[in-house]
């Protein structure tokens, strides 16, 4: 069964072919079976998931469950879950049940899929590979001395590991889609404002948004018809309409126009990754769209920017916790100061502490225009390079990453060179737009991964676009050897 795509389980629980509560109890199996060695969730449910289960299969009984009942899914551990561990990968949190349930668990929930447990993910989602969680680094099913990507490698190596369908992720600078490109999955990150991010642990609040690690575009379609839409607890959700996804996958690909970005194929992209980049390009060439060269001038400040911007807001979030209301609380503290800062000192990982004190820098009197105030207007500048390229073309493509996955340890020490593995994916955060990951082919046994990126709330148009693709190609098939 855990070679079945989501839209073949939702066929096969439909015709009863199995149930979910055997569906449930198979993937629990892998689950137990495989996890201690990828390390990819923290946190398993098994008798609740089995209770909705045993719920979703009455549904299905009764014929009134809805598209996405009795599937099972993996949460990304920075959505709050009522009545489970919540950690974010944190030691500061590593004792925090949630209370309630973010939108999108309450909302996929009420849809009836079956909640496996929650992935091990970066501390606060602050890291590219998966290796600053609490609770150990995660292994990439496709070569267990590699990295998954990150923020969202956990939830990355548990779908390409097949234990489970899919998964929730999230994505403040490429955490979804560079996960996606390394361990060969489809990974699709919304439009800002399109996910309600109410219940989901804030790192950067102008950046995060909610998506989806899956095997094949039309399962982050099917996902995505119920995540999005308009959520008044949440300040930046957007109230504009959500599009039936899957009824548009099938549309016809000639006279697409395709924007391929210059700066992204200069300095750092490896040979062997660009030639498959091209490659997939050519597919699409003969399904009748039209490559069109396109240059963003003020993409390569993106970098830079997104570090000044993200660890601002990072730190201004994470100042809620102090050991005073809930999270890690430093023991025997002499006095409140102390309290306040063994607590912190104790319960942050060194890259959230780095981020921290970056952000408190460009905030502070007498630096914050020459910083922050300058990151936000090169940021426009950004966000207005993507608005006129998208009045010349339908979407934009390249490159997911320049390399495929590295080795655990490899950049741990050097945080420049870490930082730049999301060179490609950071300008569409930075500019709100949507974005996705598809495979698109394998360097020495290492999935790459193409990335598509479109207008705002244009989600339909990039499914469409990498479900073209996926018709005439079987790299989303692949599967890492030991986990058939």
């Amino acid at each position: 069964m855990h070679h079945l795509t989501l839209a073949q389980l939702n066929e096969g629980l439909r015709a009863r072919r199995f149930s979910s509560v055997e569906l449930t109890r198979h993937f629990l199996a892998r689950i137990e079976r495989l996890n201690p060695t990828l390390n990819a969730l923290i946190t398993v449910t098994g008798e609740q998931a089995l209770a909705q289960a045993q719920r979703a299969d009455e549904l299905l009984s009764s014929g009134e469950a809805g598209a996405l009942a009795g599937l099972p899914l993996i949460h990304k551990d920075i959505f709050c879950t009522d009545g489970v561990l919540t950690t974010c990968g944190s030691r500061m949190l590593s004792n925090f049940v949630a209370p309630y349930d973010a939108t999108i668990v309450e909302k996929l929930s009420q849809a009836g899929v079956v909640m496996l447990g929650k992935a091990n993910m970066d501390e606060f989602a602050m890291g590219s590979s998966n290796e600053t969680s609490w609770y150990g680094p995660v292994k990439n099913p496709w070569d267990l001395k590699k990295v998954p990507g990150g923020s969202s490698g956990g939830s990355a190596a548990a779908v390409a590991a097949r234990l489970a369908p899919v998964a929730t992720a999230t994505d403040t600078g490429g955490s979804i889609r560079q996960p996606a490109a390394l361990t060969g999955l489809t990974g699709l990150k919304p439009t800002y404002g399109r996910v309600s991010r109410y219940g989901m642990i804030a790192f950067a609040s102008s950046l995060d948004q909610a998506g989806t690690l899956t095997f094949t575009a039309k399962d982050a379609a099917m996902v995505l018809r119920d995540m999005a839409g308009f959520d008044a607890r949440d300040s930046t959700s957007v109230d504009t309409p959500v599009p039936d996804y899957v009824a548009e996958l099938d549309k016809p690909l000639s006279g697409l126009k395709i924007g391929l970005l210059k700066e992204f194929f200069e300095g750092g992209l490896e040979e062997s990754t660009a030639k498959l980049i091209r490659e997939a390009l050519q597919v699409y060439e003969r399904l009748g769209a039209k490559l069109i060269e396109v240059s963003l001038p003020n993409l390569p400040l993106s970098v830079p920017t997104y570090y000044v911007v993200a660890p601002a807001e990072c730190s201004s979030n994470l100042s809620r916790f102090d050991g005073v209301r809930f999270g890690y609380r430093a023991e025997n503290p002499k006095d409140l100061l102390d309290l306040y800062k063994r607590s912190r000192g104790e319960g942050f990982g060194a890259e959230v502490k780095r981020r921290i004190m970056t952000g408190t820098y460009v905030l502070s009197a007498g630096y914050y225009d020459a910083y922050y105030l300058r990151a936000q207007k090169v940021r426009r500048l950004i966000t207005d390079d993507f608005a006129r390229a998208f009045q010349q073309v339908d979407v934009l493509m390249g490159p997911t990453s320049p390399t495929p996955a590295f080795d655990i340890g490899a950049k741990v020490d050097d945080p420049i060179t870490m930082y730049l593995n999301d060179i490609y994916t950071i300008g569409a955060n930075l500019a709100g737009l949507p974005a996705m990951s598809i495979p698109c082919g394998t360097v020495g046994g290492l999935p790459v991964g193409l990335q598509i990126i479109g207008p705002h709330f244009a989600e339909a148009k990039l499914l469409n676009v990498a479900h073209g693709y996926q018709n005439e190609t079987l790299w989303h098939r692949d599967i890492p050897k030991g986990y058939e």
